[in-house]
C-alpha cells in the first residue's frame, strides 16, 4: 500500500492503470499503445497489454520535455518570422 492507502502497483501495468496514471480513458490509452507512441508489450496473441512503469515515466518526461521545447521556441524572438513558416 502507498502512503494514500492506494494498492502499490507492479512493474507492470494494465491499460486501465496506465489511464488513471494519466488521468485519461482507458480508450486515449488503448490508442497511445496501439499508435506506438507509448511502447508496451502483449503477453500473447490474445492477451493484454502491458507498459512497464519505466516506460511510462519516461514517456511522461518526454512529453514534459516536448512542452518545455515547445515553450522556448515561442518565446524566441524569431518564433513569428513568417519566412519560417511559409
Amino acid at each position: 500500500m502507498t502512503a494514500d492507502g492506494a494498492p502499490e502497483l507492479g512493474r507492470f501495468l494494465t491499460i486501465a492503470d496506465t489511464a488513471e496514471v494519466l488521468n485519461i480513458s482507458a480508450g486515449q490509452a488503448y490508442a497511445l499503445v496501439r499508435s506506438g507512441e507509448l511502447p508496451a508489450i502483449k503477453l500473447s496473441e490474445h492477451g493484454q497489454w502491458r507498459i512497464e512503469r519505466e516506460v511510462l515515466e519516461a514517456y511522461i518526461a518526454a512529453r514534459y520535455e516536448e512542452v518545455r521545447r515547445k515553450n522556448l521556441w515561442n518565446q524566441a524572438e524569431f518564433a513569428e518570422l513568417p519566412e519560417l513558416f511559409g
